[in-house]
């Protein structure tokens, strides 16, 4: 019986409106350089005095902002002045970390193991005049120009430290999470003030997953309260929405179907990119530059910054409207909250609670799949709002429902087919089947779509195509490490084993989330009993 939205929405409601009240009083929202700077940041910016635009969203004032732009509102009007000079004078700018050298002859996980230390950060304080938010455990970045924690990065990275052992690290860092969704209502894209109006795919809840197979049920109990904070974050405003609305990161379909996107509190360009983001509006004229900014912000808070998944013309960054596409992973992410929210529910002794997310989650999969599951082509897609369909594009975030239980065995057996046919290379799973020059599009692969996929296909009994896809991406990070000493954020996987290309940023070293999925592939795919410490000690037993 299809399940009754009307139904649903009273259920809906009533859960919200008490996690929302343990979301409220949040503390006002830091200032962004941008907001604190002007027009200092945007001159700074604009006379392009960094490589990366980041590099100044980083930097950390000598005094307070009013003080800083006070002095520079004197400076300017005086002969020969010196913006360089002036910046060098009044703030603390980072600098490029040394690059690490690995002991010679080290294999690939005790390089991993080696790195733990390296991009491990304690921010318990921080200086109140930057951007960098503090956290009171100590976490794990991901590398070269991300000196922060990101959300759905630590998730992977988490993978990686449970493999060897650092429970307490994974506790550490779940607990820095569950401080932020105290502190600011939700778990912002990384700890800068400059990404708290937008958060990332989800992850919390599987970071609760996670920690609970070393500690039990505790850990739901626990961690209940930020779960249900997490939750009231990403549906707010769903209570009060009329068929056909969308409102921040909510929209109910024409049936009365409700559904998740990605969205951003701000309609500006990106702090940290704003330079990029001025030449992407002024490419599209026609366009309001807010409703580009904010398209481009969401963008960033989907994780896939940026790919054809949310171009109107693959070829035309300008034409990205991310905000009018329902995706398929998100909405996957959240039916894995709400049904880890009624296992934390009835760990907890609410099972009132429990019955209700219980009833959530299968409206939502029932949703997902009369929506977002495209039955002529075999495949999960994303859904494009405006034009009331589907999005045909086949991606890796096709396997998302896998992963999380959304899909039956049928579903699961047709996707991982499109999957093997047409994502499926030499050096992995790719990305998307189009060359764009953006990051998440081919001939790219990342570490996190390896794992989803690899760890989702098992899960429905697709064990050749996993291990394919899972060996095939280990040689790819084993013959760059063989050749250059170094993990990267993400690879070219047509078999040219090398790191991957495109996007707004040079490749970075490190790095968190390659290194976490690495670890845990090798104990994955290593025969049983055994430690695997490379990719060919896992091939050596097929």
């Amino acid at each position: 019986m299809r399940p009754c939205p009307r139904l649903a929405g009273l259920l809906l409601s009533s859960l919200l409106l008490s996690a929302t009240a343990l979301a409220r009083d949040t503390p006002p929202t830091p200032q962004t350089p941008d907001q604190q700077w002007q027009p200092l940041f945007q001159q700074v910016q604009g006379a392009h005095l960094f490589k990366d635009q980041k590099t100044f969203a980083d930097a950390v004032p000598r005094q307070p902002a009013a003080t800083v732009l006070t002095q520079w509102q004197h400076a300017r009007t005086q002969p020969g002045f010196d913006l360089a000079g002036f910046v060098s004078e009044h703030f603390t700018v980072p600098g490029d970390a040394p690059p690490y050298v690995p002991p010679a002859g080290e294999t690939l996980r005790a390089h991993i193991e080696g790195l733990w230390p390296v991009l491990t950060r304690t921010t318990g304080t921080v200086d109140p005049n930057g951007s960098l938010l503090p956290l009171p455990r100590p976490y794990v970045v991901p590398g070269g120009r991300f000196r922060e924690v990101y959300y759905w990065d630590s998730y992977f990275t988490l993978l990686g430290l449970a493999s060897s052992g650092r429970w307490q690290q994974v506790r550490d860092m779940v607990d820095n999470f569950a401080f932020q969704l105290d502190s600011y209502g939700h778990i912002p894209n990384g700890n800068r003030s400059y990404y708290l109006s937008r958060s990332q795919p989800p992850f919390f809840s599987l970071m609760v997953d996670l920690l609970a197979t070393h500690e039990g049920d505790a850990a739901y109990r626990r961690y209940l309260p930020q779960l249900r904070i997490e939750h009231a974050f990403w549906m707010r405003g769903a209570e009060t929405l009329a068929p056909g609305e969308a409102r921040e990161r909510v929209v109910r379909l024409a049936d009365g179907q409700l559904l998740n996107r990605y969205w951003d509190d701000r309609a500006v360009p990106r702090t940290e990119s704003w330079m990029d983001d001025l030449a992407t509006a002024a490419q599209a004229p026609q366009r309001a530059p807010s409703q580009m900014y904010r398209d481009l912000r969401a963008g960033a808070e989907s994780g896939w910054d940026f790919s054809s998944r949310w171009l109107a013309e693959p070829s035309a960054l300008a034409s990205i409207r991310t905000t009018a596409i329902v995706p398929v992973d998100l909405n996957s992410l959240l039916f894995h909250l709400e049904t880890t929210l009624a296992r934390a529910s009835k760990a907890a002794g609410d099972r009132t609670a429990a019955r209700a997310f219980t009833r959530q989650a299968k409206v939502r999969r029932h949703a997902i799949n009369q929506l977002l599951w495209d039955d002529d082509q075999g495949w999960y897609v994303d859904r494009d709002l405006e034009r009331g369909q589907t999005r045909p594009a086949l991606t890796a975030a096709t396997l998302f429902p896998l992963w999380l239980d959304v899909a039956d065995r049928a579903q699961a057996r047709r996707t991982a087919k499109a999957v093997e046919t047409q994502l499926l290379r030499d050096g992995g799973l790719l990305t998307t089947t189009v060359a764009t020059g953006q990051q998440w599009d081919a001939p790219n692969g990342w570490a996190p779509l390896q794992w989803v996929a690899v760890d989702g296909l098992q899960r429905h009994g697709q064990d050749t195509l996993a291990r394919r896809i899972g060996v095939r991406f280990l040689r790819t990070v084993q013959t760059v490490y063989d050749r250059e000493g170094k993990l990267v954020e993400k690879y070219v996987v047509d078999g040219s084993a090398a790191g991957g290309g495109g996007g707004e940023y040079p490749l970075q070293d490190g790095f968190g989330w390659s290194n976490g999925v690495t670890l845990a592939l090798l104990d994955r795919l290593c025969t049983p009993k055994r430690v695997c410490d490379s990719a060919q000690d896992v091939e050596a037993v097929d």
